[in-house]
């Protein structure tokens, strides 16, 4: 009995972080080609976004998607994306740790 209490308690102390982990967005595939899929870039040049703030992400991803920042590639690679879809993509990435030792 004292076990399935113990267990019980630490199930209902987890699901606040279970409820506000973010979901792997559906429009992460393309992002994740230059900058990985937990935000550590895979190719040089790109920049890691694993660890910054969701409203910088979130206000850097609408400027590429509006054309206010003007980079041909990732204005392609944005393309028609809703505020949803900039919402999860910025919580995910912001959500991610960054690891040491990557170049």
């Amino acid at each position: 009995m004292r076990t399935v209490l113990i267990a019980a308690c630490c199930l209902v102390a987890a699901l606040p972080a279970l409820a506000s982990a973010p979901v792997k967005p559906a429009r992460l595939g393309l992002c994740a080609a230059c900058h990985g899929e937990t935000g550590m870039a895979q190719i040089p040049g790109a920049p890691h976004l694993a660890g910054q703030k969701a409203d910088y992400l979130r206000e850097a991803l609408k400027q590429y998607r509006d054309g206010r920042r003007n980079v041909p590639l990732m204005r392609a690679a944005i393309g028609p994306v809703s505020e949803a879809d900039l919402d999860e993509l910025a919580r995910w990435y912001s959500a991610q740790s960054p690891q040491q030792g990557q170049p």
